[in-house]
């Protein structure tokens, strides 16, 4: 199998696999981790702070979906990360797709997101993407889906720009 056959049945199996109760339930703690860890970081350096309910939820939801989250995940987890059994060296590919997605933000803030410079530039909003893809890999690698990976990626995009300031950092 060609690289290209093997990152394209990566992505189709990451696309149509579901988790397992097990796999979900393992989902379930490795989020609450990447929550608690990036929560402990944001609010000790002052990146996220706290405010009333942005209004515009029910379109910020729909947006965050498609982009970042599956946007990001695509290229990311579902081809970059491998599966359960796919690879020898998974630590190794989930180290380089954590790494990309995090240096992915400093390109964006320098080209075309400059308006996010501001934040995306930041040490500490990139230790806490290092820290989302990282828990987004290990998703992906546990259960073969890139499922949990975009729910985990939307959900706590939509927490930050919603209560957490994100929405007024980027602006």
């Amino acid at each position: 199998m060609t690289s290209l056959d093997t990152y394209r049945h990566r992505l189709h199996t990451s696309l149509i696999t579901l988790p397992t109760p097990r796999g979900w339930l393992l989902c379930l703690a490795v989020s609450a981790a990447t929550l608690a860890l990036m929560m402990v970081i944001g609010f000790v350096t002052g990146l996220y702070r706290l405010q009333p309910t942005e209004p515009g939820l029910p379109l910020r939801m729909l947006i965050v979906f498609f982009i970042p989250g599956l946007g990001e995940e695509i290229p990311f987890r579902g081809l970059l990360t491998p599966g359960p059994s796919e690879s020898s060296r998974p630590k190794l590919e989930i180290a380089v797709s954590t790494a990309l997605y995090t240096v992915w933000h400093v390109l964006e803030a320098v080209t075309f997101l400059k308006s996010a410079a501001g934040i995306f530039l930041r040490p500490d909003f990139l230790l806490c993407c290092a820290v989302l893809g990282l828990g987004c890999a290990i998703t992906r690698r546990v259960t073969g889906s890139i499922w949990p990976a975009v729910l985990l990626h939307w959900a706590l995009v939509v927490v930050w720009q919603t209560w957490l300031g994100g929405v007024s950092a980027l602006s």
